[in-house]
């Protein structure tokens, strides 16, 4: 082995790993903060909306 390819095989490899765990990850969508933050809000809201009325028919059911 040449001296510092230990050096070299080592950054290769951490950059490999890097790859591997940022893979799942979702990829930035050009959002800024605040418009992230409104986009994941009205999400929830719709979300809880939908649970609110589940719940409401379950009750209605009985």
């Amino acid at each position: 082995m040449a001296p510092g390819n230990q050096r070299e095989l080592t950054c290769q490899e951490k950059k490999k790993k890097k790859q591997e765990i940022s893979k799942g990850k979702r990829k930035e969508d050009s959002l800024t903060t605040s418009q992230r933050k409104q986009r994941d809000s009205e999400i929830m809201q719709q979300k809880q909306k939908a649970a609110n009325e589940k719940k409401s028919m379950q009750l209605r059911e009985k």
